[in-house]
């Protein structure tokens, strides 16, 4: 692989560290670590290899690097690994990574000695760096440390900085993971209340503190009333949002915007991520959720045009509530879901899988106003909602979107990859 610029200079100044002072050093890092915040992921993984984490395993044993300036060094790459979510699987390959897991296990062990704060940094960019799958032993160490350290409620600017990396990394344990609510719940609740009063975390932490409690929902059902009910975390998201986007102009390209806009716009990202693991699991229902949906709705019209991966997101949200029965067929309907899918129906040209989401979110509306089970709940209602579908989808001229999109279909080698083999079956009889 030809190494970018931006890798020759970072591996130019890592290779000068041996040869430093630790101030020397840590001038450097610092140099080192504002260089990698403006990288895309690409260029992120190609300097972040499992040779130049070998490399600093290697310094550490020969005492060329001093361990402060390794976690000024890793804490930094983990949280850019976790903001932008890069998926370093080089760290996991790594010796780095089995010296650190040693560490962390014989310093967890320490009494009287124990230092509470070196701990919680190596767990910060142990979790960050390994995408969250780590051994079960591993989390019964981490996650107890990791709330400690989110829990602090000083207001000065680098203990909140430690916290947000503290909930960014608990935000990284896998979502497959059962824990014990008594293991950590009472924590949690008392931190997003806590916030939701004084507003003492970061746009990232609270986002974070909320992924970490989502994620345990999909192991964890007990946990919903607490989550939609008590919290109100529908309500929290939408307005989170809605503030985000005020931050954020969308009608820039990435390259095009400030580094403050895109972290907002990271943020929202991690917001809609987080939402769509929520809907697919969600139980529970209230007028709440239209909201919601709209905010959804607002971000991706705004990022339709330069920000495919985020309005891929938010198409995949709508086509999970459209799934999802407890989400009324009338709410997306008032939430103008059905409109907003079927701006960008009408505007494909070409089928792939982006054309999958929008017109399976059709085909299951389709079903559902097809199904018994919705008409023998209100057969009259059903009826309605059956006419003013029809009415929307002739209007904006569906079925001959459909129509184009089978000829579409005849010409693209695999298309039925993305779609279903009878496209017919994407055509709303009502």
């Amino acid at each position: 692989m030809q190494l970018t610029d931006e890798a020759k200079w970072f591996t130019e100044m890592f290779s000068e560290l041996k040869d430093c002072n630790e101030e020397e050093q840590k001038q450097k890092i610092k140099e080192m670590n504002e260089n990698v915040d403006g990288m895309n992921k690409e260029k992120f993984r190609s300097i972040f290899t499992k040779e130049l984490f070998n490399k600093i395993d290697e310094m550490i044993e020969v005492k060329k690097l001093t361990m402060g300036n390794v976690l000024l060094l890793m804490k930094h790459i983990g949280f850019i690994n976790g903001t932008k979510i890069c998926l370093l699987h080089s760290f996991k390959e790594s010796s780095l990574n089995k010296r650190f897991e040693k560490m962390i296990v014989i310093e967890n062990i320490k009494k009287e000695e124990k230092n509470e704060n070196f701990l919680a940094n190596l767990c910060k960019f142990y979790l960050l760096l390994n995408d969250g799958i780590i051994s079960t032993e591993m989390v019964s160490i981490i996650m107890p440390c990791l709330l400690k350290a989110a829990s602090k409620k000083e207001r000065n600017e680098e203990t909140q900085k430690e916290v947000e990396i503290a909930f960014l990394a608990l935000s990284h344990i896998d979502r497959y993971y059962f824990l014990r609510q008594e293991l950590y719940l009472k924590e949690i609740k008392e931190i997003i209340q806590n916030h939701q009063e004084h507003y003492n975390l970061s746009r990232i932490g609270y986002q974070s503190a909320w992924k970490f409690l989502i994620n345990r929902l999909f192991c964890d059902e007990d946990l919903e009333r607490l989550i939609v009910n008590e919290r109100h975390f529908v309500t929290e998201a939408a307005k989170e949002l809605e503030e985000l986007s005020k931050c954020v102009d969308w009608k820039k390209k990435k390259e095009e915007m400030s580094r403050e806009e895109m972290k907002e716009a990271n943020i929202s990202k991690r917001w809609i991520r987080t939402l769509g693991f929520f809907i697919e699991s969600c139980t529970l229902w209230n007028d709440e959720f239209i909201e919601l949906i709209r905010s959804i709705i607002q971000v991706l019209r705004a990022a339709k045009e330069n920000h495919g991966e985020i309005s891929e997101l938010c198409i995949y949200f709508l086509r999970s509530a459209a799934e999802n029965r407890v989400v009324k067929i009338e709410d997306l309907l008032e939430s103008e879901a059905v409109d907003a899918v079927l701006e960008e129906v009408t505007q494909l040209h070409v089928v792939n899988e982006q054309t999958s989401d929008y017109l399976h979110f059709f085909k299951i509306l389709c079903e559902r106003l097809n199904s018994k089970r919705e008409i023998e709940s209100d057969e009259a209602k059903i009826n309605e909602l059956k006419r003013k579908a029809h009415e929307k989808l002739e209007e904006e001229g569906y079925e001959d979107c459909i129509i184009g999109l089978r000829c579409c279909m005849n010409e693209v080698e695999f298309s039925s990859y993305f779609l279903v083999e009878n496209i017919d079956d994407y055509f709303i009889y009502c």
